[in-house]
């Protein structure tokens, strides 16, 4: 591992950076230039009743390769596994941009979402390889300055490519993204691993997989598609119970399993995910009702809107960045513990204020969640990382991302459901007093949520950065690989 003390662009490893922040802008801006082009691909390729699943297949896709891709990550490493997601997602933005029809829109879109699974945990699993503890939140802080700007510049690139040229470029602009990142990766970043037999556990990568379709697809279609007690859903949780259960016996006998149990046995981890979980519910919660809440009780442009939103984006990076000085100083867990206070706060701001809806008002909650969010995020990933051997530390990395798109799928499941039930009340419609009812009622519940993950977070055990690096230390089997 590299010794420098820099973090940025002109340091040893500012190439590396540079083909991580082009790796994650991918994902970043792919989760966020469809949303305003979906009027024009319907239109062209029509489907209206089946756009939705150009948003659930993606994250059904990314979301259940996510743990298989980590565990190869681990095995052959992170170099060709993260090549060959950008090559993935390079072949399905390509597909998608010559779609025919819906139906092959939505088969691409589970490409690039098989892309996006490799990529996404990698890139911060190679952040943790090639930066220490000390430096990983300033590196975490430039991953997550992508976001930010994704989510102003997405929608604003998604309504100028479909307004101006065609919908398709919001998948051709990727090409050169893609190619970039990938040649970047290819020359500037090198690891050199310990050459030896793997016994790749196919087996329970097959059934996890899934497992995992038939569980987040009966979560994310659940009241949507179709009704709860329907056959599709009961059938749908049944199988993939089951499925799990035969996962965890193949686990328990294979030389090399795909989600080593041993890892989860411990409180830091346990602590970590589910803290993780708390994360995905709160982020989809505001991201999914706060531009509609505003649009229908403020007359809010969707522009504004989504600047309300995008609030949330901006302090996340401002405080992951800062966040290095904290957990240096106090430790792990009590950073994480001010942040989760912070986006309690703000989730209760966002409450209290939502019974005189204001865009300036939700913009301030939002961005003292955001703040929040970026001091639990970033300690409790680099405080996982950092507690375990290079040969587990993308299984660590890829579960923790994991278990945060299992809180936002479960998270859309319970608001929606809330929601609905306070509209019903409300004499349904889509007045704004329906709406305004519906939207206070999820901010409530993503208040409880908040106040939950602080329950989490206080199962952390409470270490030094130090401290939890020499231990990961002293019980690393392996060589870790050298990189540049």
């Amino acid at each position: 591992m590299s010794t420098s003390s820099t973090v940025g662009f002109r340091s040893d490893r500012g190439p590396v950076l540079i083909a991580l922040m082009l790796s994650t802008s991918l994902i970043a801006l792919d989760s966020t230039i469809l949303a305003t082009a979906v009027p024009s691909i319907v239109d062209d390729l029509g489907g209206l009743g089946q756009f939705p699943w150009l948003f659930s297949v993606y994250l059904l896709a990314q979301a259940v390769s996510v743990p298989v891709y980590s565990k190869l990550a681990d095995t052959v490493g992170r170099k060709p596994v993260i090549l060959v997601g950008v090559g993935l997602f390079l072949v399905g933005s390509i597909m998608c941009g010559l779609a025919w029809d819906m139906t092959s829109l939505i088969v691409m879109r589970a490409v690039q979402g098989l892309g996006a699974g490799a990529v996404l945990p990698v890139t911060i699993t190679i952040a943790g390889d090639i930066y220490t503890v000390a430096e990983r939140a300033k590196a975490q802080g430039y991953l997550a300055s992508v976001w930010a700007t994704s989510s102003v510049v997405g929608p604003t690139l998604g309504g100028v490519f479909s307004q101006f040229v065609s919908w398709r470029w919001i998948f051709f602009v990727n090409i050169p993204l893609c190619l970039l990142a990938a040649a970047m990766l290819w020359r500037g970043y090198s690891e050199s691993l310990e050459r030896r037999t793997h016994r790749i556990d196919y087996a329970g990568s097959a059934v996890l997989t899934v497992s995992l379709t038939l569980l987040i697809l009966a979560v994310l279609e659940g009241g949507q598609a179709w009704a709860w007690d329907s056959w599709q859903s009961i059938g749908s949780f049944a199988a993939g119970a089951v499925l799990v259960a035969v996962f965890v016996a193949i686990e328990r006998r294979a030389a090399e399993p795909v989600l080593p149990f041993e890892v989860f046995s411990r409180r830091l981890i346990v602590a970590t995910c589910l803290v993780s979980v708390g994360i995905g519910a709160v982020l989809v919660g505001l991201t999914s009702y706060v531009p509609t809440f505003l649009e229908r009780t403020t007359g809010a442009t969707p522009i504004v809107a989504g600047l309300a939103v995008a609030a949330l984006t901006v302090g996340w990076p401002i405080s992951a960045s800062q966040s290095g000085r904290l957990y240096l100083r106090i430790g792990f867990s009590p950073t994480a513990l001010i942040g989760l206070a912070l986006a309690a706060v703000g989730s209760l701001g966002l409450w209290v204020a939502s019974s005189v809806p204001s865009p300036w008002t939700a913009a301030a909650a939002c961005f003292v969640v955001g703040l929040g969010l970026g001091l639990v995020a970033t300690p409790t990933l680099i405080a996982a990382q950092a507690s375990v051997a290079w040969h587990e530390r993308a299984v660590v990395t890829g579960t923790n991302m994991f278990m945060r798109s299992v809180g936002s799928a479960v998270g859309v499941a319970i608001f929606g459901a809330i929601a609905n039930a306070v509209i019903a009340r409300q004499g349904g419609g889509t007045s704004a007093g329906a709406i305004q009812a519906g939207s206070s009622a999820v901010f409530l519940a993503v208040l409880v949520v908040a106040a939950v993950s602080i329950a989490a977070g206080l199962l952390m055990p409470h270490t030094r950065a130090e401290d939890v690096e020499q231990g990961a230390a002293v019980t690393d089997p392996e060589t870790e690989p050298s990189t540049a």
